[in-house]
């Protein structure tokens, strides 16, 4: 039987409420009083700073994070500084992965597998990037020498929190502002910026929800506003 996993769709919330309710969840998926959920969320401006953040790699002052609305946020997950905002589709399974595999390693690849694919279906090709220092690498998703999406994750007795950030029609000025993952010699993009042209949220959101299904083997449990219904996504 595949695992059960319910999608939440929480629309645009600012990172605190999400970060709360990510949270809430984990401690219930974690001691399996709830079912293994993906949140699909669109932040409002925010810089989060992850367990392996130089603060050098923030850039604007105080000053200039109040003048642009930017919030900040230092978080549990792993890797260095990265940019949520609007444009941007948020994506955070809390997993308990002994209802998958207890693979830290593989989860990560299987999430990027879940990006690659999602761009596929808008003729888009990425890849994933090896780094020339073996004790280092470049988790997340590339289209060249472009970072797409970004990844960090957190794990806990074998259940995640935290997830991916897809840059669709991300204001990419925002990333001025940090060097993005710690990573200065490579830029990033958005799925607007390779196509040309601005892309429905809802349809990224769909696609991905498909990938991720696809990938993780799952069955999916859409939450409505009159319930959950079961779906093949």
């Amino acid at each position: 039987m595949k695992p059960k996993v319910q999608v939440v769709e929480l629309g645009t919330m600012r990172y605190a409420e999400a970060l709360q309710r990510q949270r809430e969840t984990f401690e219930r998926v974690k001691n399996q009083k709830a079912l293994d959920t993906l949140f699909l969320v669109e932040h409002p401006h925010v810089y989060t700073l992850g367990s392996q953040t130089d603060k050098r790699h923030l850039l604007y002052t105080p000053a200039e994070l109040e003048a642009r609305g930017i919030e900040m946020f230092e978080i549990e997950r792993g890797g260095d500084i990265t940019y949520h905002g609007y444009g941007q589709l948020v994506a955070y399974p809390i997993l308990n992965l002994h209802h998958f595999y207890l693979d830290v390693h593989r989860y990560l690849r299987d999430l990027e597998e879940v990006v690659i694919r999602t761009l596929q279906t808008f003729g888009v090709k990425a890849e994933r990037k090896s780094h020339p220092n073996p004790k280092k690498n470049y988790t997340g998703v590339w289209v060249g020498n472009e970072k797409i999406c970004a990844i960090g994750v957190k794990f806990s007795q074998w259940t995640t929190m935290h997830g991916l950030a897809l840059n669709v029609n991300t204001d990419l000025s925002f990333f001025n502002g940090i060097v993005p993952c710690g990573i200065s010699e490579m830029g990033v993009t958005s799925l607007a910026k390779v196509l040309g042209r601005r892309l429905e949220m809802s349809h990224v959101a769909d696609a991905l929800v498909q990938s991720f299904q696809d990938v993780f083997e799952v069955e999916l449990l859409i939450e409505e506003q009159n319930g959950r219904r079961e779906s093949n996504a």
